[in-house]
């Protein structure tokens, strides 16, 4: 019996690899259906089901949910927040303007992981937005903008 989205969700939250990336898969192969579930577990009070719905929505690919994955970089939990910043990186190029909006926001660590993802989409004109964060307030943005600005020079 085939299970339903609700239940592949809750299955992400296991310690178990093999069944966690068993739901992974069958999420991301039932995306019609599954994602509004995954957009709502983006908010789930379980930082395993909130990290892994991210995962599947950047492998998905769906540009409707760049904005949800912005609100989840704040997130209180480093994984949640790196998978969202990794699931915009797969989203690609739909993500680039939001992102490069992203490198304004008052929290720190919204703006390092917008010039980290920035860094992987390797666009050049991303570069001009992305020096004035050499000199960030903080060592994380000031070290994700270097970063980037490197990556992006030698994929070009």
């Amino acid at each position: 019996m085939e299970k339903t989205i609700d239940e592949l969700i809750q299955q992400l939250k296991t310690d178990d690899d093999f069944d966690r990336e068993e739901a992974l898969g069958q999420l991301e192969a039932r995306s019609e259906e599954s994602f509004d579930s995954l957009v709502e577990a983006l908010g789930n009070r379980n930082k395993k089901i909130r990290r892994y719905s991210a995962q599947v929505l950047g492998y998905i690919g769906d540009e409707r949910a760049i904005e949800p994955l912005i609100v989840v970089l704040e997130d209180n939990n480093k994984f949640v927040r790196r998978e969202a910043s990794t699931a915009l990186l797969r989203i690609g190029e739909p993500a680039y303007d939001s992102l490069i909006e992203l490198l304004n926001h008052e929290n720190w660590r919204v703006r390092g992981a917008a010039a980290w993802a920035l860094g992987g989409l390797g666009k050049e004109e991303a570069i001009e937005s992305l020096e004035p964060l050499l000199n960030d307030e903080s060592g994380f943005v000031k070290a994700g903008a270097k970063s980037a600005i490197n990556q992006i020079k030698e994929s070009n």
